[in-house]
């Protein structure tokens, strides 16, 4: 009838916590601490056998964390590609004059 209360494994709210604010104030920093965080607190989580909580605040904050680095990755490569192809075009055009 009794349950034990099982604590929740801190380092599963940090990983949420940094997982929320990489999106608002802490862009990549947070992310990659979300990711580390995250994986950190599932392996403590599975060594505890069941005593610890959190896994769920865990995965959240490395799904966080790990699409916003997608989306970063994404971003830096879509600047990289329009400035070398803007790059091209002027190449191109200051050779053939029209």
């Amino acid at each position: 009838m009794n349950t034990p209360i099982r604590p929740t494994c801190s380092t599963a709210t940090v990983s949420l916590i940094f997982g929320i604010l990489t999106w608002f104030m802490l862009p990549f920093v947070g992310a990659v601490i979300a990711v580390i965080a995250g994986h950190m607190a599932r392996a403590e989580i599975r060594r505890a056998n069941g005593g610890l909580e959190g896994d769920g605040m865990a995965v959240a904050g490395l799904v966080l964390g790990y699409v916003h680095l997608g989306l970063a990755l994404l971003a830096v490569m879509a600047v990289i590609l329009f400035f070398g192809g803007l790059a091209a075009f002027l190449a191109v055009a200051a050779h053939h004059p029209m």
